[in-house]
């Protein structure tokens, strides 16, 4: 399974309609509910905001809607699109601004599978990984070796706080963080890490 690196948005236009494809990281079915209702804050004049999501490490849990569209004319398309995709922590939301022109049942679920073909053709992905959070603790002096050895070790920084330490809460994959705290010991043999 793949994960993405980054969320992505594309848009199409169908007969007038124009269809947003709005691809968001989610590990949850609780978080796909906050990014659905985010998504529909943001389009307060959308017409549908249509949804599919894969959650879990096997990609088996999954949510759709179709949001006041004919039934599984919308969610549905757009679940399977999203299935065939290979990609896991993932909520497809599809924006929808009426063009006046009705598509029909057919067209509905060519649309709304299209929108979403159309924003995993530009989403970054990578393969899942585990990963382990750690938080270190260190002295100033030791900030710029640690980073570089972040960048060789593919560490993603989560928040650094600066006060009279430094203190960096990341994420790192499971297969290196042993290596990882060894190299980091070696720069600052002081470093807390929890």
């Amino acid at each position: 399974m793949r994960v993405l690196l980054e969320n992505a948005e594309s848009e199409i236009i169908v007969k007038k309609s124009r269809f947003i494809a709005i691809a968001v990281k989610s590990e949850s079915l609780e978080e796909v509910k906050e990014i659905v209702r985010a998504v529909r804050d943001k389009h307060p004049k959308a017409n549908h905001v249509v949804h599919a999501a894969v959650i879990g490490k096997s990609g088996s849990l999954y949510s759709s809607s179709d949001d006041k569209e004919p039934k599984n004319t919308a969610g549905r398309p757009a679940l399977e699109v999203l299935k065939g995709s290979g990609i896991t922590n993932i909520t497809v939301c599809i924006v929808r601004y009426f063009g006046g022109t009705l598509l029909g049942t057919g067209g509905l679920v060519k649309a709304y599978g299209d929108a979403v073909k159309s924003v995993l053709e530009i989403v970054k992905t990578e393969e899942m990984r585990e990963k382990e959070n750690l938080t270190l603790a260190f002295q100033y002096e030791y900030y710029t070796l640690l980073k570089r050895l972040f960048e060789q070790y593919s560490v993603n920084v989560v928040s650094e706080d600066f006060s009279t330490e430094i203190r960096i809460a990341l994420s790192i994959d499971k297969d290196k963080k042993d290596m990882f705290i060894l190299k980091a010991r070696d720069i600052d043999p002081y470093i807390q890490i929890r």
